[in-house]
This record gives structure tokens, C-alpha cells and sequence, in this order.
């Protein structure tokens, strides 16, 4: 059943018949590559900010993994996924990595990525990036997380987080 249907022309074929974004069949086909069965599935309303995601899946804010790129003063890009309820420490962050962080605009967040701010996925980049990911997101049994494109989720658990990206995890709230 199609939770969503897309809209616009960029689509790809799925074999439920319905037709998903192409940066969400994009994460949908590196979940599958990299042995996951989670299914990416596209929602009616928008998932660009925690609380929307929250609202529209129908879990608690801090049971979404929000994606949050950052350029390091060096140039290159840093992915924390923290807890929706989260603000980020970029200090903190700093001192982890011994580097001086600043919030990435949206050119550098869509070249770095491969996607827009709101759907940047953990997994799937156009790039190998750092990701740092949040210490309060463990303490869930499930958590959600964007796939690709603004109005496309996945679920997951904690460890599923920790085994796709590679991520290490830390304390990152303020």
C-alpha cells in the first residue's frame, strides 16, 4: 500500500506498484545494499523538521533522528544525528573533534550529501562523511529517521543507527 504518492516526475519504480522519490529509492537501495530490510516509506505531510516527523509518523519527538550537517573550519562535512528534541552543542562537538564547527548552508549540505536539508538520510551520501551520533537516541527501542527527501522516513533501532553509519556515539545536547 502506498502511504504517499509521489507527486512530481523525478520517481522510481517500486515493486508495490507505487512510485517513491529518487532520493528515497536512492536510500531505499543502500539499506537493501548494505543487507537492511528497513522499508524507506513516504508520508502525505512533511517530515522537514522534527516535530512534523514526529506528528505525521505518530511517535514522540525524541524518537526522531534528526540529520544536522556541519562544515568544519577545514572544509569538510560533519553529520550529527541527534535526538528531535535536541539542541546541539557545536562546542562540545569541537572539542570531540579538535576543530572549530559552523551550521553548513543548503549548497553545502546538497553537495556534500546528495540531499536537501530536511531529508538528509544517515546513510547514502554522495561522500564519506564523520558522523557523530546522539547518546539519548540509544535509549529508544525505535527511532525514525529521514530517507532522502523531506516527506520519506525509515525506521529503525539505535543499534541499526550505529551499525549503518559508523557513527560514534556521544554526548551532543546542550
Amino acid at each position: 500500500m502506498c502511504l504517499y504518492m509521489c507527486d512530481i516526475i523525478e520517481t522510481s519504480d517500486r515493486k508495490d506498484g507505487c512510485q517513491m522519490k529518487t532520493s528515497a529509492q536512492s536510500v531505499q537501495d543502500k539499506l537493501i545494499d548494505l543487507g537492511f530490510s528497513n522499508e524507506v516509506v513516504e508520508l502525505p505531510d512533511s517530515t522537514r523538521t522534527a516535530k512534523e516527523a514526529a506528528e505525521t509518523i505518530g511517535c514522540k519527538v525524541e524518537q526522531i533522528a534528526k540529520s544536522i550537517v556541519f562544515k568544519r573550519v577545514s572544509g569538510a562535512p560533519l553529520l550529527v544525528i541527534a535526538s528531535g528534541v535536541n539542541r546541539i552543542d557545536e562546542m562540545q562537538i569541537e572539542k570531540t573533534i579538535g576543530e572549530a564547527v559552523h551550521m553548513a548552508d543548503a549548497e553545502f549540505v546538497k553537495n556534500k550529501t546528495g540531499f536537501v536539508i530536511g531529508g538528509v538520510a544517515p546513510v547514502g551520501h554522495t561522500q564519506a562523511l564523520d558522523i557523530l551520533i546522539d547518546e539519548d537516541l540509544i535509549k529508544y527501542d525505535d527511532i525514525w529517521a529521514a530517507a532522502g527527501h523531506p516527506k520519506a522516513v525509515f525506521h529503525l533501532t539505535p543499534d541499526e543507527l550505529i551499525h549503518l553509519t559508523e557513527g560514534t556515539v556521544m554526548a551532543i545536547k546542550r
